[in-house]
């Protein structure tokens, strides 16, 4: 039995076994008071020494934090109790008792002593409700790609070239030769669209930033779909269609982890399509009028983005940025050249950036021409222009990062928090 089955409040007067950890202890004369959590919940079990056995109530005594338990007992309502409900216990077992001086104590600690002990910090509440958010929004992901044609098709995570540069790469030995961790499953997944129409990859993608700000990993995770005959309007409509289906699964499925990290959910009920769009040259135009020392044609930084977010109730796209400033592979404006078709969402609320997306080019001889204008060795893309060479269409694809989702959905001040263990430049343990 799960203590989640238990606050759902059909299992009243009945007789229980929950399995779980012990959270806190308390006792007051004859009664101690024990609170279980089980990965599903957390509950009070109340253990009576009149109910039972002189042996469980020494057992119960025993207990320290986090010492693993199963308790057999009967339900009963009381409004007191965390989530209104209790076990008043028959019978106790301790399966594993803990040591007594527990890391993580009561007192406050800095976070880089929490996330030095991040095996354990993880299973506080507010850590457990992040966590399972991030789930959610990882199955919302899945659930609406499947639903809507989408095949998975996983991208190797070593590779031989960049996708975003070089400047952020991961260099690893192999064998005598040299490989990188991927920054992007992107470029394989336009492989596979010939094959399947509709295509995306979910996994860990990587970028060797020496940045320190509270947007940056160096080890993330993106889905990335990708579509075959889909124009640059078709992909807007779709991230936007995408991004509602997420905070509208979370709303409905994870209200109760919202409360505890006590989420104002207004506005999330806002996120619909159509969301807000407005051009790179105009988010330029933007920014400078309001003092920051910004030209066209640089990129857009985590200041700049926080800044055009918070102007908008939903999440806004910035699109056609300048095209020296994004990727080679990037379809450039038939209208303007000089930009490309692509864009960023960027999510409300100061949180900036958690999708990037463009049409692609789909013309070899422009996609030969762009590889030797950013410098890039035209051997390592030899099979990515086989792309070009045996039917290619027109397409478009973009890729969320599942951190930086999680972080605007429970409002949270750090992505280190999004994810079990984190990776930044000066973290790499545990």
């Amino acid at each position: 039995m799960s203590v989640s089955e238990i606050l759902d409040g059909k299992l009243t007067d009945k007789e229980v076994e929950l399995k779980g950890w012990l959270v806190t202890k308390r006792s007051s004369g004859g009664v101690q008071f024990l609170v279980i959590r089980d990965g599903t919940g957390i509950i009070q079990a109340t253990v009576h020494r009149e109910d039972v056995e002189e042996k469980v109530f020494s057992e119960a005594e025993k207990l320290t934090q986090e010492s693993s338990l199963i308790v057999k007992g009967i339900v009963k309502e009381d409004k007191r109790a965390p989530g209104g409900y209790e076990v008043r216990v028959k019978d106790l077992k301790i399966v594993h008792l803990a040591e007594r001086e527990y890391p993580i104590a009561k007192k406050s600690h800095g976070v880089d002593f929490l996330m030095s002990f991040r095996q354990l910090w993880i299973r506080s509440p507010r850590q457990t409700a992040i966590l399972k958010i991030r789930a959610e929004v990882e199955k919302a992901c899945r659930d609406f790609l499947d639903e809507n044609g989408f095949t998975l098709t996983d991208s190797p995570i070593l590779t031989p070239s960049s996708v975003e540069g070089v400047a952020t790469l991961f260099e690893v030995p192999y064998f005598g030769e040299k490989a990188f961790l991927t920054q992007s499953g992107q470029l394989y997944v336009e492989a596979t669209i010939a094959a399947f129409g509709k295509v995306y990859c979910f996994g860990p993608t990587f970028r060797a930033e020496k940045s320190k700000t509270p947007r940056h990993l160096t080890e993330f995770w993106m889905v990335e779909p990708e579509m075959a005959f889909y124009d640059f309007e078709d992909n807007l409509k779709l991230q936007e269609e995408m991004v509602t289906y997420i905070v509208r699964r979370v709303l409905e499925k994870r209200r109760r982890e919202l409360e505890i990290l006590k989420r104002d959910v207004e506005p999330l009920k806002k996120v619909e399509p159509p969301f807000e769009r407005i051009s790179y040259t105009e988010a330029v135009e933007m920014l400078q009028k309001a003092g920051y020392e910004i030209e066209w044609g640089e990129d857009l930084g985590a200041p700049h983005e926080r800044f055009i977010s918070l102007k908008f109730e939903k999440p806004v796209f910035v699109h056609r940025y300048p095209a020296k400033a994004k990727a080679f592979y990037m379809q450039p404006d038939p209208e303007n050249p000089e930009v490309v078709l692509c864009a960023d969402l960027m999510a409300p609320e100061g949180y900036g950036e958690i999708i990037g997306g463009s049409e692609r080019i789909h013309d070899l001889k422009l996609l030969e021409r762009k590889i030797e204008e950013f410098g890039l060795p035209k051997k390592a893309y030899e099979w990515y222009l086989d792309l070009r060479r045996y039917g290619s269409v027109p397409h478009s694809g973009f890729g969320l990062g599942i951190e930086r989702t999680v972080m605007w959905i429970c409002k949270l001040k750090h992505v280190r928090e999004t994810i079990p263990f984190p990776r930044t430049i000066n973290r790499l343990y545990p």
